[in-house]
């Protein structure tokens, strides 16, 4: 197959010599514009997820809030981009940096050369800061239909110019945990843990939205206004997932970017399953935002084992994932937590889950291919691995927690964090940008509740 694609392309790069890499193509030439177009797609279905968070945010929330969730996301995106090229990327991947921190390639300026068999610096680049970004918007669910617009704006710059780039240094960078032998394929750690703890520290400070719980301690189930976008945007988000995943393959050439997939879609189904099930156990009902959850968890805990486990065990993980999220979404909630996307179980604690599942479940062969690490506890690696693993979700979480309080109770001590209620009443819609998402449906005598 690969010889197949190989001949074509060959074909379509002498039609068009100024793509070429020499005036007569070779083979090896051919191929690694293969793999550089690859590693393109990738990195615009990574980036395509964000219109999967902005349905899937949107459709969470109340319409009141709807078209504040698309347009902040389209600005966060953009900001988080500038601060990345400025900033981000020298922490996470600078060359004169040490274990903890990367130093150098501030604004950042790619080489022009092609290698063989390396991706072009401004190629890697683009897909890293796709990661960088859906981190952000991640963490943005413990912000949800509360937020002062101005805060988004300041938590952007510090999360994507520090808070995530040293985790990702310390995991891709060649930072401490990766000199352990941290294995974390595509992000369960890096980017949604990162993002995860970020909205635990958010929705900690901001506190429940109005109306989420009674006096008595019970809480009232405030439902987003669109199932559907929910539904739609979980379906973007498990197809921008294949270049989440197998993307971090960074190219075709023997296959394995396929492999990386199969696991993907194998852990994504299991989640969607199990948590469908769960719920039909439990309350009797087969509760959908449950199932589409289930779905995301999935995603979750398979990225970070998607390349080191057998189909086996990414079927195993992904139903793991989907009873775990159910279960998880229950407790917040019960802990007074209010977290309206339900980020801290499908990224925080799916990506705990599945960070955890390589310590078990890694097996020697994918070990040595990849060439991070050790086997896991199943394999006969002792718990050498499940340690490492574990020690990489303590140490990540905690940072990105700590440093995120720490700056969002600045933020609120300084220039306040949440919208007063009046605004909150009428919906950030009205409040932040003057004109709703929906003008028709929230006219003179809405429910603004609604």
């Amino acid at each position: 197959m690969v010889k197949k694609v190989v001949s074509s392309l060959g074909g379509l790069l002498l039609l068009f010599p100024a793509m070429a890499f020499a005036s007569e193509p070779t083979p090896t030439s051919v191929l690694l514009g293969v793999n550089l177009l690859w590693v393109m797609v990738a990195a615009i279905l990574v980036i395509l997820m964000q219109g999967g968070f902005i349905l899937l945010e949107a459709g969470s929330t109340r319409m009141k809030n709807a078209g504040h969730v698309a347009g902040k996301t389209i600005f966060t995106v953009g900001l988080g981009s500038l601060i990345y090229w400025a900033v981000g990327y020298g922490i996470a991947f600078g060359e004169n940096g040490n274990l903890f921190i990367g130093l150098g390639d501030f604004f950042y300026t790619p080489s022009m050369t092609i290698t063989d068999d390396v991706v072009p610096s401004s190629l890697f680049w683009v897909f890293q800061c796709a990661f960088a970004v859906i981190s952000l918007s991640i963490a943005w669910g413990g912000f949800a239909e509360r937020a002062k617009l101005s805060s988004y704006l300041i938590f952007t710059i510090v999360f994507v110019g520090f808070i995530y780039p040293v985790v990702a240094h310390w995991i891709w960078g060649g930072g401490f945990l990766a000199e352990d032998g941290a294995q974390d394929f595509a992000g369960s750690t890096v980017v949604h843990l990162s993002g995860a703890m970020a909205a635990l520290a958010a929705t900690i400070l901001l506190k429940p939205r109005i109306g989420k719980y009674n006096k008595d301690g019970s809480a009232n189930q405030i439902l987003g206004h669109n199932q559907v976008f929910t539904a739609l945007a979980v379906l973007l988000l498990w197809v921008g997932w294949f270049g989440f995943n197998a993307g971090s393959a960074l190219g075709v050439d023997d296959g394995f970017f396929g492999f990386v997939a199969f696991n993907t879609q194998l852990g994504a189904a299991a989640g969607a399953v199990a948590a469908m099930l769960i719920t039909w156990i439990v309350l009797g009902k087969a509760d959908i935002t449950t199932m589409l959850n289930g779905a995301l968890a999935g995603l979750v805990a398979i990225t970070a084992s998607c390349a080191f486990v057998d189909p086996w065990a990414a079927v195993v993980i992904g139903l793991v994932a989907g009873v775990f999220v159910f279960f998880s979404m229950k407790f917040f909630e019960k802990m007074k937590i209010d977290d309206p996307i339900f980020a801290l179980s499908v990224h925080g604690a799916a990506g705990v889950l599945g960070t955890l599942a390589n310590g078990l479940f890694a097996t020697p062969e994918l070990v040595a291919y990849n060439g991070v690490g050790k086997a896991g506890l199943f394999y006969g690696g002792g718990w050498e691995q499940l340690w490492v693993q574990f020690l990489s979700v303590v140490v990540c979480g905690a940072f990105v927690f700590i440093v995120s309080f720490i700056v969002l109770a600045i933020i609120k001590s300084v220039m306040g964090f949440r919208v007063s209620e009046e605004q909150e009443i009428i919906g950030l819609d009205l409040s932040e940008h003057g004109a709703y998402g929906y003008p028709e449906q929230m006219k003179k005598g809405t429910n603004l509740n609604a």
